[in-house]
């Protein structure tokens, strides 16, 4: 399973806010695809947000992710929910993140990923750092990276 966060990971971190509230948000296509190709390759997607957005739940209809956990304020019980649920171990989990309220999660998963301009922190807890930004392609790496390894039969 990859689980992703959504501000600084999915996004670029930045947060739009009209007289209403949150309006928007700016997802990157490459991200998308990637996702896309990961789900192909029969490893599950969640998405895992501290906060609670309808431009996010768009998003998530749109690419068939349909574990998706918003408003989540302990996201390392988020997904070992989701992973009893799906019955998948935590060590089968890859998860990607950008600040140091996931470092809880990082430290439970398989294969943890950090996005490039993430807290440095987190840079130093994850196994991995991407080369792009979160919102920038960074997402689509870590699809790669997965895509070729389950391939090869790996685990995350």
């Amino acid at each position: 399973m990859l689980v992703l966060d959504v501000d600084g990971v999915l996004t670029d971190g930045s947060l739009y806010f009209g007289h209403d509230g949150e309006t928007l948000k700016i997802f990157h296509v490459r991200d998308g695809l990637g996702i896309k190709l990961v789900q192909r390759a029969g490893i599950i997607v969640a998405v895992v947000s501290g906060r609670s957005s309808a431009a996010l739940a768009s998003r998530c209809r749109e690419l068939d992710i349909a574990h998706v956990v918003q408003a989540s304020s302990d996201k390392l019980a988020a997904v070992a929910h989701l992973a009893r649920e799906l019955k998948v171990d935590m060590q089968e989990i890859a998860c990607v993140v950008d600040d140091t309220s996931d470092l809880p999660l990082l430290a439970a998963v398989g294969r943890a990923f950090a996005v490039r301009d993430a807290h440095p922190e987190v840079r130093r807890a994850a196994g991995h750092v991407t080369r792009l930004p979160g919102g920038r392609g960074a997402v689509r790496e870590v699809c790669d990276w997965l895509v070729r390894h389950a391939a090869r039969g790996g685990k995350p």
